[in-house]
């Protein structure tokens, strides 16, 4: 698969987890891509926590879905009611949680290009996790990042150290097939803009 193959492939997964586990093998390749990712001042302030036990899936996905019934319930009506069918994670069907984590500590005092726009630290972790989701998609393991949570529980849960912060729960599996629409489309959440409306030349103009 080429990567504009794995650009235009990749979804993020629900609901059509197989159950199965993702290969060691399968898994450190994809972790691999990750670690390839550029970062700011070659900091590589990421790290991964490979979760699958599955009392701590468990009790990450139930909490999960308390935050889920607290968003849906502080929505409008009509909107409650586009939610409602929208499922928001795999967290036990997919069998393995990798959560993505960022330590904005790592490559010292003086990280070479993150003094005047501190967030480049935390965009590296994202770009991370945008190659792990492309080179699972390229071996057909379905990805899906979950949002729905308090990072204090989820840096209670797997533990990490003081100074260290969640930046995602990703769920990676295989999965029976990939969605050809996104669900936010499919179930008229929300849907995507064509790219003539996000470029712009020369200036931002309306």
């Amino acid at each position: 698969m080429s990567v504009y193959e794995a650009i235009r492939t990749r979804r993020d997964v629900r609901a059509e987890f197989t159950g199965e586990p993702v290969d060691d093998a399968t898994l450190w390749r994809i972790l691999e891509a990750a670690h390839r990712a550029p970062s700011v001042g070659n900091s590589q302030p990421w790290d991964f926590v490979v979760v699958r036990d599955p009392s701590t899936l468990r009790k990450f996905a139930d909490h999960v879905a308390d935050k889920r019934i607290e968003f849906r319930t502080a929505l409008p009506p009509e909107r409650a009611a586009t939610f409602e069918p929208i499922k928001i994670e795999g967290i036990v069907e997919s069998g393995t949680g990798i959560v993505v984590s960022y330590d904005h500590g790592r490559g010292g005092p003086q990280v070479l290009g993150r003094a005047t726009v501190p967030e480049t630290g935390v965009y590296s972790a994202v770009l991370a996790i945008q190659n792990l989701w492309l080179a699972a998609t390229a071996e057909g393991i379905g990805v899906g990042w979950v949002s729905f949570y308090d990072p204090a529980f989820l840096t209670d849960l797997v533990a990490l150290p003081a100074g260290i912060h969640p930046v995602a729960w990703l769920c990676i599996g295989p999965v029976h097939a990939f969605q050809q629409i996104p669900d936010l489309e499919r179930f008229g959440w929300r849907s995507g803009r064509p790219l003539h409306d996000a470029v712009h030349h020369e200036t931002y103009r309306a």
